[in-house]
C-alpha cells in the first residue's frame, strides 16, 4: 500500500477543524492581495505624476486605496492567525487525547519498550511541533504563494516579457534553498533521535540520584548526562553551520528582480516596444513578488520536519491494538484456564512455553520460581496485559480476547512490586481503586491493608501530597498503600506480583492478614519470593524456564519437587541469617 504523504497525513490529523483552518486560509489569501494595493496605488501615483495629472481627489483616492489596503491586509491577516490557532490547538489536544486512549489498548510490552523520555519527546515535544504547520505554514505560506502568483499573472496580462523577467531571480535564490532541503529532513530525524537520548538520559539521572550519591557514582554519571547534552549541542550546532551559507545566499539573492527588470525594460522602452506607465507598473510590483515567496520560503523547514514528526505520532496511534470483543460478555464464575500458553515479548525468543494451567474459583493460587522464570509474565498475561498468540486464557470459560478490555480490567486489581504512586495526596491515590469511595470507605480499606496507623502519623495524615511516584514516602509504605488500593477495586480476581517485596519482616504478618481476607470470595494470585506468605496457598507452581516444574500444596511440593525444597531451605536459611 503507498505511503501517504506527511501533508495530507496531517490534514487528517486535524479533520474535525478542517473549516477552521480553510477559512484560515481564505482570510490569509484575501489579505496578501489586498496587501499589494499599495504597490498598485504607487504605480498609479508615479504614473500620475509622470503624466502631469494635477488632480488631487486622484492622488488622495490611490493614497486611501493604498492606506484600506493595508489595514485589511493586517486585519485580515490578524483573524486568519486566531482561527488557524484556534483549529491548530483544538487539533494538538485531539491528537494528545487519541495517544492518552491509545496507549491503554496497546500491549503493555509496547509501551515499556519506549523509554519515558521518548514518550515524553512525542506527546509533548512532537505534538507540539505540530502548531507551526498546522497554525502558520497553511494559512501563511498558502497565502504567501497565492498572492505572488496573482501579480505574476496580471503582469503576464500587461506584458509576458516582464512578467517572467521578474521570476529570474527568485528560481535562481531558491536553488540555493533546496541544496539545504535536500537532506533536511534525515538531518531533522537525526536530531529528534538524538534529543531523545538525551531526555531519557535525563530522566534516567533524575530517578536514579539516590543511588548515583549512595555508590558515589556523581562523576561517572554526570559524564553520562554531560555527554548527552553537548553531543545534543553538537548536533543542531554542525546542522545549523551547515546551512547558514546557503540559506544566506538564497536570502540575498531571490529578492534582486531589478537586476533583470531595469536593464531589460530600459532597453524594450527605449526601442518602443514597452510603454512606460508598463515599465513603472513592473517595478513596482515586482517588489510584492519576491517579499512574500521568501516568507513563504521560511516554511520549506517545517515541510521537511512534518514527515518525521507524523511518523513518531503515528508510532503509537497507529501501533499494534491489543483485539478484544466490543461487546460485555457475562462471566458468572472467576474460574481461569491456560491451555498450551506459549508467549514471547518479542518474536524471535520465547519466554513460556506450552503452559496448561487451572486456577479454581475463589482459590488463592501462588508462582514461584528463580528469577526470570516468566511467573510475572504468567500473571500479567492472566491481567490482559498482554494477548498470546499460541494457545488461549479463559475467564469463566470465556477466552479473554472476547471480553472487552475495559471489562477485564474491571475483573482483576493488579498489585507488583513497582507500583507507581501520583502526586496525590494518600487519599487519592487510594480512592484510585474505586473513584465513587467515601473517605470512609477509604480509611476502612487502609485499616485493613495495615496502613492506616503510619499514615495518621504523616505531617497532614490521609491529605499528605506522596510526591511523584510517591517520593515522599519509603518503598514499603507505597507498597501498603498500593495494596489498599487493591483492595478497595474490590475486583474478583486479585494479582500479588512480588507485592511483599519491600515489606519489613515486622508487617509480614500484617499483610498477610489483609492477603487472607482478600481471599474470602475472590480468585487470589500470588507471585512471592517469600516462600512463607504463600505456605496457606491452595496450590502453588513452580515455573521452571517458561515451564510448569510442579504443582500442589506447600505440603506436597516439599515431597516432590527438589526446585522447590531449594527454594524453602534458601528462604529458611535466610530467615535465620535475618533473625541472627
Amino acid at each position: 500500500m503507498q505511503q501517504k504523504s506527511p501533508m495530507l497525513r496531517l490534514w487528517e490529523l486535524s479533520s474535525e477543524n478542517h473549516g477552521g483552518l480553510i477559512r484560515a486560509v481564505i482570510s490569509a489569501s484575501v489579505g496578501v492581495l489586498c496587501g499589494m494595493l499599495p504597490y498598485f496605488a504607487a504605480a498609479r501615483i508615479i504614473i500620475g505624476l509622470m503624466n502631469g495629472n494635477r488632480e488631487s481627489v486622484f492622488y488622495v483616492f490611490w493614497c486611501i486605496m493604498a492606506f484600506a489596503g493595508y489595514l485589511l491586509r493586517s486585519c485580515l491577516y490578524a483573524l486568519a492567525l486566531s482561527m488557524s490557532h484556534k483549529a491548530t490547538f483544538s487539533t494538538l489536544k485531539r491528537i494528545r487525547e487519541q495517544i492518552l486512549a491509545k496507549l491503554p489498548r496497546m500491549p503493555l510490552g509496547t509501551v515499556m519498550d519506549t523509554s519515558s523520555g521518548e514518550m515524553k519527546q512525542i506527546i509533548v515535544d512532537q505534538v507540539e511541533s505540530m502548531e507551526r504547520p498546522l497554525a502558520h505554514l497553511l494559512p501563511e505560506m498558502t497565502s504567501n504563494i497565492f498572492g505572488p502568483v496573482c501579480i505574476f499573472i496580471y503582469l503576464f496580462i500587461l506584458d509576458w516579457r516582464m512578467a517572467l523577467l521578474s521570476l529570474v531571480s527568485i528560481p535562481v535564490g531558491m536553488a540555493f534553498m533546496m541544496a539545504v532541503m535536500k537532506n533536511y529532513g534525515k538531518q531533522y530525524e537525526g536530531s529528534v533521535k538524538v534529543t531523545q537520548a538525551m531526555n531519557s538520559t535525563i530522566v534516567e539521572y533524575i530517578n536514579g540520584i539516590e543511588v548515583i550519591k549512595a555508590f558515589n557514582q556523581g562523576k561517572n554519571s554526570y559524564a553520562r548526562f554531560s555527554d548527552r547534552v553537548l553531543a545534543n549541542a553538537a548536533y543542531f550546532y554542525n546542522w545549523m553551520k551547515s546551512c547558514q551559507l546557503p540559506v544566506s545566499v538564497s536570502k540575498a539573492v531571490a529578492p534582486t528582480t531589478m537586476i533583470t527588470i531595469l536593464p531589460a525594460g530600459w532597453i524594450m522602452y527605449q526601442t518602443g516596444t514597452l510603454g512606460m506607465d508598463i515599465f513603472l507598473t513592473t517595478i513596482i510590483l515586482s517588489l510584492g513578488i519576491a517579499g512574500p515567496l521568501l516568507a513563504a520560503m521560511d516554511f520549506v523547514d517545517s515541510l521537511a520536519k512534518v514527515g518525521t514528526t507524523v511518523d513518531q505520532i503515528d508510532s503509537i496511534l497507529n501501533g499494534k491494538e491489543q483485539h478484544h470483543g466490543m461487546t460485555p460478555v457475562h462471566v458468572d464464575s472467576t474460574e481461569i484456564r491456560a491451555e498450551h500458553v506459549s508467549f514471547g515479548y518479542h518474536q524471535d525468543k520465547e519466554i513460556l512455553h506450552d503452559i496448561s494451567l487451572t486456577i479454581p474459583e475463589g482459590t488463592m493460587t501462588a508462582f514461584v520460581g528463580p528469577s526470570g522464570s516468566g511467573k510475572s509474565t504468567i500473571a500479567k498475561l492472566i491481567a490482559g496485559f498482554w494477548d498470546v498468540e499460541q494457545g488461549r486464557i479463559l475467564l469463566g470459560g470465556h477466552d479473554l480476547k472476547d471480553i472487552p478490555l475495559r471489562q477485564l480490567y474491571e475483573q482483576t486489581a493488579f498489585v507488583s512490586q513497582d507500583n507507581y504512586l501520583f502526586d496525590e495526596t494518600v487519599r487519592e491515590n487510594i480512592r484510585m481503586g474505586r473513584p465513587g469511595a467515601t473517605d470512609r470507605e477509604v480509611e476502612a480499606v487502609a485499616k485493613v491493608a495495615g496502613c492506616d496507623e503510619f499514615i495518621r502519623r504523616l505531617e497532614n495524615g490521609y491529605d499528605t501530597v506522596v510526591g511523584g511516584g510517591g517520593a515522599h514516602l519509603s518503598g514499603g509504605e507505597r507498597q501498603r498503600i498500593a495494596i489498599a488500593r487493591a483492595m478497595l477495586k474490590n475486583a474478583p480476581v486479585v494479582i500479588l506480583d512480588e507485592a511483599t517485596a519491600y515489606i519489613d519482616p515486622e508487617n509480614e504478618a500484617v499483610i498477610q492478614r489483609a492477603v487472607a481476607r482478600l481471599v474470602k470470595g475472590k480468585t487470589v494470585i500470588v507471585i512471592a519470593h517469600r516462600l512463607s506468605t504463600i505456605t496457606d496457598a491452595d496450590q502453588i507452581f513452580v515455573i521452571e524456564d517458561g515451564r510448569i516444574a510442579a504443582k500442589g500444596t506447600h505440603r506436597e511440593l516439599l515431597e516432590s519437587s527438589k526446585l522447590y525444597q531449594e527454594m524453602w531451605q534458601a528462604h529458611i536459611g535466610a530467615k535465620d541469617g535475618d533473625a541472627a
